[in-house]
């Protein structure tokens, strides 16, 4: 018996969960943000409801790790770093090359590192975490669990784009996905709830939050998805645009004399969206408490929903059909108007919420009316989880 350890490194931040194993018992979890700003925080909890709060500066990732295997110590959350058999990674993109976790070796590294540019935002940031592990923990097995695995076995039609074909055949230009290890875990818990074999089942699930994407699931397996070649497009996010009219950039460019590409690809990342929409915030929160008064954070809002029941629509059709709707992720799992909202505009495809059942955040939960054609489920999503049993997975393999 022994602890993995899930991370999930972004540009500024650490989050973490680990876990005994094979028992699967969430021993400790926390986050370090603003690494490499001053006053960076430390939020920590264990136990039975004990927490650890700091503020200091956390220069790097390295930092921000062995400031995490030291508390584990200090707080007696572990007594010796052999406690520690197994670290698991999240990876955003996994491209073509990786259909499956995989143990990371000094092969896989230079892959991935070939492989950011399809995640320029988070693909970096999951490297530098990677290297960190293997410097402070050396001999313990590291995995790399991919967001596009899952979405290798969307059909060509649907991940090709239209434009010409040796694109994709030269570069690899292509629709890859993201937040598939989400979605392997909230298709299977969909399964149990609904008392059904997993390859029976048509799912829609909405993985909405800062950011957002929105997958069908057939069969158990991804059939298309919302985000494409990197996570930019798709439904609207927090500070995202999702799909856009590529002719629309360069017509602002020459307007706003912006001369290169990736200044604008930027914007569509960090100033648009919700924010960019709202003049006022990226959080939905934020938004919906001056909506009333303010008609830009309520057209953003309004955007919000928008595309997320035109994704609905638009997979329901192309699979002929669904047996439930699945909300999850921060938006997905608290906002109650949101769900609430959303499935009232779906009656037509027999989707009803019970106002009463919905009254929840955070919760796992059947949230149809009694007499519901097609079942809405809120299931909060345990990506870390995921990502643990694969490390046992591959740890067992060795």
């Amino acid at each position: 018996m022994g602890k993995s350890i899930a991370i999930n490194a972004g540009s500024s931040t650490l989050k973490y969960k680990l876990f005994e194993m094979p028992s699967e018992k969430l021993i400790s979890s926390g986050d370090i943000a603003r690494i490499g700003m001053p006053d960076s925080t430390v939020s920590i909890k264990y136990g039975d409801g004990k927490k650890y709060k700091d503020t200091l500066d956390v220069k790097d990732h390295e930092e921000a790790i062995k400031l995490v295997l030291d508390k584990l110590l200090s707080l007696d959350i572990i007594s010796d770093y052999n406690e520690i058999t197994g670290v698991g990674h999240r990876v955003v993109a996994g491209g073509e090359e990786f259909k499956d976790s995989v143990v990371i070796t000094d092969e896989v590294l230079q892959k991935l590192e070939d492989l950011s540019e399809l995640a320029p935002l988070h693909e970096p940031a999951n490297i530098l975490g990677i290297k960190a592990f293997k410097k402070i923990l050396p001999n313990v097995i590291s995995v790399a669990v991919f967001d596009t695995s899952f979405h290798t076995s969307i059909p060509e039609k649907n991940y090709v784009y239209g434009i010409p074909y040796e694109y994709y055949e030269k570069y690899g230009a292509r629709k890859y996905g993201a937040h598939g290890t989400s979605y392997r875990y909230v298709s299977g818990r969909a399964a149990a709830m609904l008392g059904k074999p997993v390859e029976d089942l048509k799912l829609v699930i909405m993985h909405i939050g800062a950011g957002a994407s929105m997958c069908a699931v057939k069969g158990g397996k991804s059939f298309d998805t919302s985000m494409g070649f990197t996570p930019l497009t798709g439904v609207m996010m927090a500070t995202r645009s999702g799909d856009v009219d590529p002719s629309v950039l360069s017509y602002v460019m020459e307007k706003e004399g912006i001369d290169k590409l990736s200044d604008m690809i930027k914007i569509l990342n960090n100033q648009s969206g919700l924010l960019g929409v709202s003049g006022v915030s990226a959080d939905m929160r934020e938004i919906e408490g001056v909506q009333a008064k303010n008609h830009r954070a309520y057209l953003s809002r309004e955007m919000y929903k928008n595309r997320i029941i035109r994704y609905i629509g638009q997979y329901i059709a192309e699979m002929n059909g669904v047996d439930a709707i699945v909300f999850t992720a921060g938006v997905g799992e608290n906002d109650i108007m949101i769900r609430q909202e959303v499935t009232d505009e779906l009656g037509y495809f027999g989707i009803a919420v019970d106002p009463k059942k919905n009254d929840i955040r955070g919760e796992e939960r059947d949230i149809s009316t009694d007499d519901a054609k097609v079942k809405t489920l809120l299931i909060p999503t345990n990506e870390e989880l995921m990502i643990v049993r694969d490390v046992e997975r591959l740890k067992d393999h060795q």
